[in-house]
């Protein structure tokens, strides 16, 4: 059995655990730079306020509600993760995390456990510890307990926790979920699939297996397996590594001039070159683009980007950055104003075992090596961003956050005090 720990309405939620105020009121949190809107409240839903929604294009909807409003705080979101995945670990021998809001959990070895109980007493554990609400799901496979999580937010009366495994009750759940809820149906999987008149997920599972092979490949045809009972997705071994890792960011005013664009690109190959240390990896290639602002009708727009390649690869700041750096003097067009930009590393692999250039200088590794190393003692020691490349300027990165609320775990200046009276 596997179970799938879902948070509920998750930056949202966050913010509510120190305003329980807002309980019942419409919330919503604004995406990098206050852009659009990236989590609603089930009272802001109920407004007609979408998932993306552009913040300009709702102000009178937020205004004439009374809507309250959040930056984006990834600083308390992230901790509160870590609180709930705390948590989730004294339930299950291994974790898997998938997003900052999602983790699976590997019941296999526990079949003497009542489940059902086990999922609401998981639900009801984080809720004491953290104050989120969670969605518990347990069925036989990772998919199936995806859609088992959900039909918690559905129906209260489950209690935060629902144990699907019965044939019966499967085939009735599965003949009203829509095909493009389930987890691993894609955009153009659901195109196709509406063209054969296949419209839930029960639909699909009644599809001749040959037919979804040939049609969706090895992926598809292990969604299919999987809605049919078969586990067939395993719990990756380790959860720490992540495949790719990005840093993007939209700005809280256009750029227009060369240089101001290579300092922010820099600051995001910064934080990449950084995160790819944390978790001891080292990358082969990196994504870097830049982007107009698609809602400015007046303005060209432009979508600009290139892959850089490593002969080697590496973790190291300086090297990370100047690739950067170079690759977005590059795509930067005089005449446009850039709105976004972004770095992401690819082909991401262990530092351990790294397969060098036969004919690499052993020398220049090393002086690489020792200085990576030196950044990271003084950055351990003084702080984040007390060092950085001159490229990078000031080191901050232009943003607006006018809404953000104070990060209440991870800053001693901004811990809530209580009073009595």
């Amino acid at each position: 059995m596997y179970a799938l720990a879902d948070c509920n309405n998750f930056f949202v939620s966050c913010e509510r655990v120190f305003r329980p105020d807002l309980e019942g009121k419409p919330v919503i949190v604004l995406s990098n730079n206050d852009g659009c809107a990236v989590a609603r409240s089930n009272e802001a839903k109920a407004l007609g306020i979408g998932m993306g929604a552009p913040y300009f294009k709702i102000k009178e909807i937020i205004e004439r509600n009374n809507v309250a409003v959040f930056s984006g705080n990834h600083s308390l979101y992230g901790d509160m993760s870590r609180r709930i995945r705390m948590t989730l670990a004294e339930f299950a021998p291994h974790v898997e995390v998938y997003s900052i809001d999602e983790a699976f959990l590997d019941l296999r070895g526990m079949e003497s456990e009542d489940f059902d109980a086990l999922a609401k007493r998981i639900s009801a554990r984080c809720k004491k510890n953290t104050g989120i609400p969670v969605s518990v799901g347990i069925a036989p496979t990772r998919t199936l307990a995806k859609i088992a999580s959900k039909l918690c937010k559905q129906y209260p009366k489950l209690r935060g926790g629902c144990y699907m495994h019965r044939a019966e009750d499967i085939e009735k759940v599965l003949r009203k979920f829509p095909i493009n809820n389930v987890w691993g149906v894609g955009r153009k999987m659901f195109a196709k699939l509406q063209d054969r008149g296949i419209n839930t997920a029960y639909d699909f599972t009644q599809m001749p297996q040959y037919i979804v092979q040939k049609m969706f490949g090895v992926t598809g045809l292990r969604t299919w397996r999987e809605l049919r009972g078969e586990a067939c997705i395993e719990i990756a071994a380790t959860t720490d590594t992540r495949q790719s890792i990005s840093n993007t960011r939209s700005f809280s005013q256009e750029i227009t001039q060369r240089e101001m664009l290579a300092e922010q690109v820099a600051n995001f190959a910064a934080m990449t070159a950084e995160k790819l240390r944390k978790q001891r990896s080292v990358c082969g290639e990196l994504h870097i683009f830049a982007v107009t602002n698609r809602f400015r009708d007046d303005q060209p727009q432009s979508y600009a980007s290139t892959i850089v390649h490593f002969s080697e690869p590496t973790n190291s700041s300086r090297q990370i950055i100047t690739a950067a750096v170079t690759a977005a003097r590059e795509i930067f067009v005089a005449g446009y104003s850039y709105k976004k930009a972004g770095v992401t590393a690819l082909k991401i692999q262990p530092q351990e075992g790294i397969a060098y250039d036969l004919f690499g200088n052993n020398r220049d590794r090393e002086k690489e090596l020792n200085l990576t190393k030196a950044l990271d003692d003084i950055t351990a020691k003084a702080g984040y961003n007390s060092i950085r490349f001159g490229i990078q300027g000031s080191g901050r990165i232009r943003m607006a956050n006018e809404h953000r609320s104070p990060c209440y775990t991870t800053q001693w200046g901004e811990i809530p005090t209580a009073k009595i009276k």
